[in-house]
């Protein structure tokens, strides 16, 4: 019988290396521009497949979650990632190199619907749960930043994603090694958390749907551009590549801190009473950012990046909280997939932003875009809390 413990840790360690690996090129490409003769704007789009693949395979990866094997998806999760972010440091041609990048999105695609699933499975406080795992995601974004950074300066832009595919591969051995196929008879959250009225169930549907492609988009837009960012805007504080990427490490660290306190929040009250506030969060701050630089355009990044993963933990607890086991991985498929084909389609948005206006039209493109994340919020009904299966 496998740990609770044991797996929610391998899992949070997935979530860990599923968001650092794919924003390891979004701050490695301010080293490869240089080094392979292509501008920002040219060589960015080359992620685009593999925020499409991130999405788009999570239908497939989440269908075989429910119905084969969740722990084989993972084994198969650490070391095909592990080996792709191992190739695009081999790459030699343009080609391979987006090969390479898509091959990466094809493997993170399997870890939100079936290690979100795995968590929502194994915990005893769902939102504690979340929020911890969303910690641990947002750290890998933080050091992706971070390490990369380091990395790209002292060892080359190759080494940052060679280094990291072997540890991934490493960390693949020991989960394959620790915890066997699951048993998911009597789970203890087999059934749903909560459920709202009949007739209120579209507007639950509704929310979620603006909420998650509305931040996604936004969430992924901010990442992805953030090291740019930070690399036009505070050149008066740093032209380090090093220094930059401890920035916006530190800025992210709130972001993980805002994970955790919402999560707990939400074994306390319901999702509307959380969500509703935290929806007046992004807009404002994105449209400050957009004409602010150094120390202001950090603490307004910090509120930024607070509103942006509360957001995402809000939404993953939804799908946890109002699905079943038998369909909990195909439900989280769904909503990854909207998701984070949203979040596919905003590299090339910021690209073009970029091209059109920089930074200031970009920014004020999804400060408008998250004022639909307080309307979202208003029509999500109240719920009606019920116990979870096997409770006495």
């Amino acid at each position: 019988m496998n740990s609770p413990a044991r797996v929610i840790g391998f899992v949070n360690a997935a979530h860990f290396i599923d968001h650092y690996s794919m924003l390891i090129f979004a701050a490695a490409v301010i080293v490869m521009g240089p080094a392979l003769g292509m501008a920002y704007s040219e060589l960015l789009p080359y992620a685009t497949p593999a925020f499409v693949a991130f999405g788009a395979g999570s239908l497939l990866t989440g269908w075989l979650g429910d119905r084969w094997s969740r722990r084989h998806m993972m084994v198969i999760f650490f070391v095909g990632i592990g080996a792709s972010m191992i190739a695009v440091g081999l790459v030699q041609t343009q080609l391979q190199l987006g090969a390479a990048l898509l091959s990466i999105g094809v493997f993170a695609s399997i870890y939100h619907p079936v290690g979100t699933a795995m968590i929502v499975s194994y915990a005893e406080r769902l939102g504690r749960e979340m929020g911890v795992n969303g910690v641990w995601g947002n750290l890998g974004v933080a050091s992706s930043a971070l390490v990369t950074g380091v990395i790209g300066q002292y060892l080359g832009w190759r080494f940052a994603f060679i280094i990291p595919g072997i540890v991934t591969i490493l960390i693949g051995v020991a989960f394959a090694l620790s915890v066997v196929h699951e048993d998911r008879t009597g789970a203890r959250q087999a059934a749903a958390q909560a459920r709202v009225a009949k007739e209120d169930m579209w507007r639950v549907i509704v929310a979620l749907l603006i909420v998650v492609i509305a931040i996604s988009t936004t969430f992924n837009a901010v990442t992805v551009a953030l090291p740019k960012l930070f690399a036009e805007r505070l050149a008066d504080l740093t032209k380090s590549p090093a220094l930059l990427g401890v920035i916006a490490a530190c800025v992210y660290v709130f972001g993980a801190m805002t994970q955790y306190t919402i999560g707990k929040l939400l074994d306390r009250h319901s999702l509307k009473t959380v969500s509703l506030p935290l929806s007046f969060v992004l807009a404002p701050f994105l449209y400050l950012a957009a004409t602010l630089s150094n120390l202001p355009l950090i603490l307004v990044s910090i509120g930024i990046v607070m509103g942006a993963f509360g957001q995402v933990t809000v939404n993953d607890a939804m799908v946890g909280k109002y699905t079943s086991e038998e369909w909990r991985s195909r439900a989280y498929a769904v909503r990854y997939f909207i998701g984070f084909t949203a979040a596919g389609a905003s590299v090339g948005l910021v690209a073009w932003l970029y091209q059109q206006g920089g930074f200031v039209t970009m920014l004020h493109a999804f400060a408008g875009l998250c004022l639909l994340v307080i309307a979202a919020a208003i029509i999500l009904p109240a719920e009606i809390k019920v116990p979870a299966a096997g409770a006495n």
